[in-house]
């Protein structure tokens, strides 16, 4: 599944590609696309043909453009779009011919399109109510977000990211520090390939409770979780095989630079002993079992 830096990624390419422009005709393929949206797939298109994208946003793994009128600022509403493990957006020229699991296409005015490619049909598109973002600053001019992600906590590369006081939540729970990280009521953004990534920076063994490390751990922890994304959105993203791609098409090279995440018995870069990989919350792990001491 795509994390932050995948994420923030495609939603580059859409701030380059889309918008500014209004969307003239939408069509979508079967009903899974649309089935989170209550009109469905017809109901769907018919709301975002003439809706102008006014910016592209992200959260996190999530991702939604504003919606508006094409001559006014921008509305109330954002098309939501859930990648999930598979999902693409994808800019075309009309001719050319869609992938095989194209499900929609929005034909904008500018003549190209933006297609939503997704082989495993987990993804989908909706649109939502924008809503204050509760982890807006108290003061100063409040963030709006989709009200489906209002529970989301911010990511590390928001300005309202408190690292110390995301650090002392964590020290105050007797819960494995790597299950810290993939909460993303906790801390948005993080998957598991760049938890695996951070906690072996950092050198920290992913079951210790964070009851048990230090707030000067957890904070180096958080730091080198920010610093690992960090690396990959400059390589952009980390791509394993062709279901992630940019806007378009390109994949990303990150993960030519990986530490551990899928790299069972090669050294370690550190000490040279074989990476472990252990199964952790229906996912795997992977740690330098010197450099990454479970106590």
């Amino acid at each position: 599944m795509p994390e932050l830096p995948e994420v923030e990624v495609v939603r580059r390419g859409l701030a380059d590609h889309v918008v500014g422009h209004t969307i003239d005709f939408a069509a979508f393929t079967g009903r899974r696309v649309a089935r989170e949206h209550p009109g469905g797939a017809e109901g769907l298109a018919d709301e975002l043909a003439g809706a102008r994208i006014h910016s592209a946003e992200r959260r996190g793994k999530y991702l939604w453009l504003t919606l508006g009128d094409a001559e006014s600022a921008p509305g109330d509403r954002a098309l939501v779009v859930h990648l999930r493990m598979s999902g693409q957006l994808l800019i075309a020229a009309p001719e050319l011919p869609a992938a095989r699991h194209t499900h929609a296409r929005l034909t904008l005015s500018d003549g190209q399109e933006l297609r939503f490619v997704d082989q495993r049909t987990f993804g989908y598109m909706t649109t939502e109510m924008l809503i204050r973002d509760p982890h807006s600053a108290p003061a100063g001019p409040a963030r709006v977000v989709p009200a489906s992600i209002a529970h989301i906590a911010p990511d590390p590369f928001e300005p309202t990211f408190d690292i110390r006081a995301i650090a002392k939540r964590m020290r105050s729970r007797d819960v494995e520090i790597k299950r810290q990280l993939l909460e993303q009521t906790l801390v948005a953004g993080i998957g598991n390939i760049y938890a695996d990534e951070a906690l072996w920076t950092a050198r920290v063994h992913g079951r210790r409770l964070g009851s048990r490390l230090t707030l000067t751990r957890l904070v180096e922890l958080l730091e080198a979780a920010r610093e690992v994304m960090g690396r990959a959105l400059e390589a952009g993203g980390t791509s394993f095989d062709a279901l992630y791609v940019n806007v378009n098409g390109r994949s990303g090279s990150a993960g030519l630079f990986r530490a551990v995440y899928g790299l069972a018995g090669r050294p370690c870069r550190r000490c040279g002993t074989p990476i472990v990989r252990e199964k952790f919350m229906n996912r795997s792990s992977h740690f330098c079992p010197v450099c990454q001491r479970k106590r």
